[in-house]
């Protein structure tokens, strides 16, 4: 991947960064080998990003012909919002206030040069601030309200060349660790067309990919043209610096999966999953609204609320199943046996949820997990129930053996036809032909009945890869660089799919 800083006047950049090609701004807006140029990371360091500057130009012109920028035209325009600011910047209220405390100054004003400060007190401040606001350069300014606490008030850019004299030495230092990152690696050019991130938790107690999943992820991605990089939770500054974005971390709204989706999104990597991925299959409530319009094989499913929870016995008989709305991996699903059993559940998860789901309880022996990749079929397990258990993960036993159910990995060709059409459908209507996806599907006398869709499907190596092999991650880290190659403008050739 070429690698490009562009500056006002490059004969005034004096920071020493090798491997890296410098040139000016008005060069980069009028010279058109560089409208040409595809698979290109651009950094902007230019004396303003004023509306309508050089600067300002640089990026936007940069996003136009599918180059990767930072700051993006977006950041830009934030930065010049002191109310956006103000929003983006609540999160960081804690850090703010713990990193000020000390001071009995009215304002207070530091710089951020590559996501530090040159007082190291105040470097955890500083790279939280480079997190939100992603330009190399900043200087934020600090004002202590009445209420006796610190706001946030602006953040703008630094000309390079306003740097104080004093401050070049660390500048120097941090502007070569920044681009001296294994990412930014000049020499590996030509090796590496594309940049990965794959963002695992070693904390998620269910993680949708085990450990020689994750090598694996990493050794195709690697033959396929990436250069990899594995990603943690607090790695979201990270992000606008790759290509694409895979996550292998079970994906939630109200965390930091979603965040990384959202950030990886904004700045135009292709990225499994998606945001809106995430937003509309971790809702149970939108999954039952929009199977029930397109008309997708399901079971009964009620929406309940304080109004309408004496139906639910009356409508699903018991047992029956009740869901809330935000439930994975089979927590927060349980079965009322009882008259008892279903008040109590019912008040448990609405004191949690306005809304509920209650649904017909179907008894089975397995789940079909139909694995959907780009609105085609790309895998077939049957998932067993859990030892003397009514669903696939018994998270109430006490050993890890007792916890989930065997498996049955087949090929799609040989899984029953309606099977598969059905989750393919299922997908199409919920969230349409780009992404994986897991569709849970019950087979019961002899008919499909979607359970669910997820947007983090299992890829465990020995499971879901078991009739694939290598494949399987093929496939689906193709899908992401198709992705890339579309969005840079590359033609795309014909490729079979795996099947």
């Amino acid at each position: 991947m070429k690698k490009i800083i562009v500056v006002r006047e490059p004969k005034e950049w004096n920071l020493g960064v090798k491997g890296f090609e410098v040139v000016s701004s008005k060069d980069y807006l009028t010279d058109p080998r560089f409208a040409g140029m595809r698979n290109v990371r651009l950094f902007n360091l230019a004396r303003s990003y004023s509306y309508q500057s050089r600067g300002y130009y640089v990026s936007l012109l940069a996003e136009a012909r599918g180059q990767k920028v930072i700051p993006s035209a977006k950041t830009i325009l934030d930065l010049k919002s002191p109310s956006i600011v103000k929003v983006l910047s609540r999160d960081l209220d804690d850090v703010i206030q713990s990193s000020l405390a000390d001071k009995n100054k009215h304002e207070f004003i530091f710089s951020i040069y590559f996501g530090r400060n040159v007082n190291r007190k105040y470097d955890k401040l500083a790279h939280e601030l480079y997190k939100v606001f992603q330009a190399p350069l900043l200087r934020a300014r600090f004002v202590k309200t009445e209420a006796a606490k610190w706001e946030l008030r602006s953040i703008k850019p630094i000309p390079y060349n306003d740097i104080p004299e004093e401050h070049l030495n660390y500048v120097k230092r941090y502007a070569a660790d920044y681009f001296a990152k294994k990412r930014y690696d000049g020499a590996r050019e030509d090796r590496h067309a594309y940049d990965l991130g794959i963002l695992i938790n070693p904390d998620d107690k269910a993680s949708p990919s085990n450990k020689r999943a994750t090598v694996k992820f990493r050794q195709i991605a690697e033959q396929m043209g990436f250069d990899v990089d594995i990603l943690g939770p607090d790695d979201i500054d990270r992000v606008a610096e790759y290509d694409a974005l895979l996550i292998r971390e079970n994906t939630h709204v109200n965390d930091h999966t979603y965040r990384f989706a959202r950030k990886a999104q904004s700045e135009g990597l292709a990225v499994i999953d998606a945001p809106d991925a995430i937003l509309k299959c971790n809702n149970k409530v939108y999954l039952a609204e929009r199977m029930e319009a397109e008309e997708v094989p399901g079971p009964r499913t009620l929406i309940v609320h304080s109004e309408n929870r004496d139906q639910v016995a009356e409508q699903f008989g018991l047992p029956v199943v009740l869901k809330l709305p935000d439930s994975t991996f089979s927590r927060g699903v349980v079965k009322a046996k009882t008259a008892e059993e279903l008040e109590q559940h019912l008040n448990e998860i609405l004191a949690e949820s306005d809304l509920a789901i209650a649904q017909e309880y179907m008894p089975s022996d397995f789940d079909w997990r139909i694995g959907v990749l780009d609105g085609k079929p790309l895998y077939a397990c049957k998932y067993f129930m859990a030892r003397g258990h009514w669903q696939i993960y018994n998270w109430g036993s006490d050993t890890k053996k007792g916890q989930e159910g065997d498996f049955a990995t087949i090929a799609v060709a040989d899984a029953p036809k309606f099977i598969v059409d059905a989750a393919v459908k299922a997908v199409l209507a919920i969230v349409g032909d780009r992404g994986l996806f897991g569709v849970d599907v019950k087979e019961f006398e002899g008919r499909p009945y979607v359970i669910e869709v997820n947007e983090c499907p299992n890829i465990d190596h020995g499971v879901e890869d078991a009739i694939l092999g290598d494949d399987l991650y093929r496939a689906i880290i193709g899908s992401l660089k198709s992705s890339i190659e579309e969005r840079i403008g590359i033609p795309q050739t014909s490729t079979v799919a795996a099947r």
